[in-house]
């Protein structure tokens, strides 16, 4: 039989961290009951809402799938990370303008969701856009002021990038 625990290291909004981990912990109990990182919120518990989300390596991970364990030696980004740092300010702004929230359950993993897309630079469609964002369940808004807030943001990113490039 396997060890009960094991040791970690990684990086969490950029903390390195050191821990002891029950092996069979997932990621998003262990950010919410370890670390107080309750941004990231707990829905399904089977990877299919989105609720979860956090970024490890800067992807878009479910929390509620991947084992804390899983996370030895990796970086670990959640919302209250990534709002701190300030690169979602226009991105928040945008889902607030837009209306793009309502119970705010979903906009965490939303965020991140969006953020990760945006990262990568352009202005995607708006087909696109959607089909990123499917992996993530919202009950209220019916998704078109999400997908506005998130077009908005990458043509505002956009703008400013060709501004600084010019």
């Amino acid at each position: 039989m396997g060890e009960r625990f094991c040791d970690i290291n990684l990086r969490i909004n950029g903390e390195d961290i050191s821990a002891r981990v029950e092996a069979r912990k997932t990621l998003i109990d262990f950010l919410r009951d370890d670390f107080g990182l309750t941004g990231s919120h707990i829905g399904c518990e089977h990877g299919v809402c989105g609720a979860c989300t956090v970024l490890i390596d800067g992807a878009a991970a479910r929390g509620c799938l991947v084992l804390a364990v899983q996370c030895d030696g990796a970086k670990v980004d959640t919302i209250e990370g990534l709002s701190d740092s300030g690169v979602l300010i226009d991105l928040q702004d945008a889902f607030i303008r837009r209306n793009a929230l309502q119970c705010g359950f979903c906009t965490p993993g939303m965020l991140i969701t969006a953020q990760e897309l945006l990262s990568r630079g352009g202005v995607p469609s708006r087909e696109r856009i959607r089909d990123h964002i499917s992996g993530n369940y919202c009950r209220c808004t019916g998704y078109h002021a999400i997908v506005d807030a998130i077009e908005l943001t990458a043509k505002a990113r956009e703008s400013t990038r060709a501004g600084r490039d010019a």
